[in-house]
């Protein structure tokens, strides 16, 4: 199948090698994998910020660079979330219609539709896992622990199938990180708090690493490790499951 990767902005700025491990898992899975040059914002913070009526360039750019592919595959369930409910484009509507029923989030890909069963990766490091919310309640990646419901979730069935790691519970598994996109900007004081509580969860358990779906969630929390002078690394989930880091 014909699969484009859609590197989100802050992906591509700095976090390459997610980009990178993304590539190759899909590579390995036979996936004739494109890369669109012209690709740019998909206009999330613009939507996030209430200027969704403004991103109308956005979305017709990413209507021409997608069109044509079976699938499109992103490491970020955060921007995957905004193209399939809000891409929209009054002169390719058709098109623009297939690629939001076309666009994957790249744990759900692995799971639903190349539907991994086995990695060839190995990782002895201790983890934990952050479930962010656009994964979670936007992409029905995990269950939601306040739902009387079985439990579920994606990104850890493929974790679980990595030889030699460690993965731990915590003690609030589904809490927000408190990054938000734009919060952090318009809430600064409160989404600083938010990341220090959801950091302090991981280092009582004693993680050498926190992985996810979203680097956007990563970075945040990232850099209160660092101002915190913490030993522990952040590190996408792509790059665990494809074995980049030995």
């Amino acid at each position: 199948m014909r699969v484009a990767l859609f590197v989100p902005c802050y992906v591509d700025q700095f976090y390459p090698q997610a980009a990178i491990a993304s590539l190759e898992l899909l590579e390995k899975y036979g996936c004739e994998v494109h890369y669109p040059k012209n690709q740019t914002c998909c206009g999330q913070p613009m939507a996030n910020s209430g200027f969704e009526h403004l991103s109308g360039g956005c979305n017709h750019n990413f209507v021409k660079n997608f069109v044509g592919y079976d699938y499109i595959v992103a490491p970020s369930g955060s921007c995957v979330l905004h193209i399939n409910e809000h891409l929209h484009d009054d002169e390719f509507p058709a098109e623009a219609k297939y690629i939001r029923e076309h666009t994957y989030e790249l744990i759900s890909f692995l799971t639903d539709i190349l539907k991994v069963k086995n990695l060839e990766a190995s990782f002895p490091y201790k983890v934990g896992m952050h479930q962010s919310c656009h994964g979670q309640r936007g992409l029905k990646l995990a269950q939601m622990s306040e739902l009387n419901a079985p439990a579920f979730s994606k990104p850890m069935d493929l974790l679980n199938m990595v030889k030699d790691i460690e993965m731990v519970e915590l003690d609030r598994k589904d809490e927000c990180c408190g990054f938000g996109g734009t919060f952090c900007v318009a809430e600064e004081a409160v989404s600083v708090k938010m990341g220090k509580d959801r950091v302090a969860d991981h280092i009582k358990q004693g993680v050498d690493y926190i992985t996810g779906v979203d680097l956007s969630c990563l970075m945040h929390m990232e850099g209160i490790l660092k101002r915190q002078n913490s030993k522990v690394k952040v590190i996408h989930i792509a790059e665990i499951l494809n074995g980049s880091i030995k």
